[in-house]
């Protein structure tokens, strides 16, 4: 007699999986990124209970991972469509350095700007934000260049823009409504922090309950089938790219608002946290599973464990080795999560 849940007639494991597996299947991604975020919250608390377990270090940890969880937005969108947006952090660099540029600015900043009025300023970044997007759309969906390769150039010439804008000076000026949003609060409550709230909230509701929240998770889980079922993927990845760009753009917007300065390689690190939030939350690299839910996970599980880290006073050098075995940690249940769905389908 053949073993339970064995195919007598291939030898291998039927598509018919024991029970027991499926909950573990289907759950592993999401379930990891929480004991993660639990196990640090328990760790630190003990570590450091009279500084990490107050009211005011979680609205620290809240602000610190606003300007992330804007640009994990949009490239949670991204990644669901199979995609991969390296260029993030300059576009949200450049787009912060625009903003600067068409701002009045003190006499000591030795920029040749365009001080503009604050609402023109706004409304050219945003241009540019979406300028980027659909040049990185178009030679993903039109020229057909690999998304990795075609966002690596755009991350040059985000870099070359704000070289060319600031020309390694410091500007410090943005218009009043960046200025508030980025920088003050409503009563305890910072306005970063209810922006990323309402831009993550926006994300999963258009994920979640929009026809191309569900064309984007169909793009991602089986290219061929959704063209096959009349979806237009060149579009549907198109748009995710676009969204990516603006949702990066706006970030840099509220970015050089609450760092108070716009320069040149001020967004280096925020490539690899937003990239980090997406795959620690739990959405897949290969497409089609996540989304907002998880991304709001990783975002907390980096922000606790960076905030953790200087709490008990952890070497500067030794954090970015930590930050990086923890998301190499993640990458390895995501790709093994990715085999056991294989496996067991």
């Amino acid at each position: 007699m053949s073993a339970p849940g064995t195919d007598t007639t291939a030898g291998r494991p039927s598509s018919a999986s024991p029970p027991r597996f499926h909950w573990l299947r289907d759950q592993l991604r999401n379930i990891a990124p929480f004991i993660t975020l639990l196990s640090l919250v328990v760790f630190f608390s003990v570590a450091s209970p009279a500084s990490f377990l107050t009211w005011d270090n979680l609205a620290n940890i809240l602000t610190q991972i606003s300007v992330t969880g804007i640009i994990a937005t949009g490239l949670t969108f991204v990644i669901l469509c199979a995609e991969i947006d390296l260029s993030v952090g300059s576009v949200a660099n450049a787009v912060g350095v625009v903003l600067a540029f068409f701002t009045a600015q003190d006499a000591s900043v030795n920029i040749a700007n365009v001080p503009l009025p604050g609402w023109i300023a706004i409304l050219l970044a945003l241009v540019s934000a979406v300028a980027f997007g659909v040049v990185t759309a178009l030679g993903v969906t039109v020229i057909g260049i690999p998304s990795f390769i075609m966002t690596l150039a755009m991350l040059q010439i985000g870099a070359g823009v704000c070289a060319m804008l600031v020309r390694g000076q410091i500007a410090y000026n943005v218009p009043d409504f960046i200025k508030v949003l980025g920088s003050k609060a409503v009563g305890p409550v910072p306005w970063i922090v209810i922006v990323a709230a309402l831009v993550l909230a926006v994300g999963h509701f258009v994920l979640t309950y929009t026809r191309f929240g569900r064309y984007v998770y169909m793009v991602g889980g089986n290219r061929e089938a959704a063209e096959y079922s009349g979806v237009n993927v060149k579009a549907i990845v198109a748009s995710v790219m676009i969204i990516g760009a603006v949702c990066s753009g706006f970030a840099g917007m509220l970015g050089v608002a609450h760092l108070g300065s716009a320069q040149q390689d001020e967004f280096v690190d925020y490539l690899l946290d937003s990239i980090a939030a997406v795959v620690v939350g739990g959405t897949s690299l290969f497409g089609g599973q996540g989304g907002i839910p998880n991304t709001i996970a990783g975002l907390f599980v980096l922000g606790v464990l960076n905030n953790g880290l200087d709490h008990v006073k952890i070497d500067s050098f030794l954090k970015v080795l930590i930050r990086g075995l923890i998301l190499l940690a993640a990458l390895i249940i995501n790709i093994y999560a990715q085999r056991m769905r294989s496996r067991w389908t």
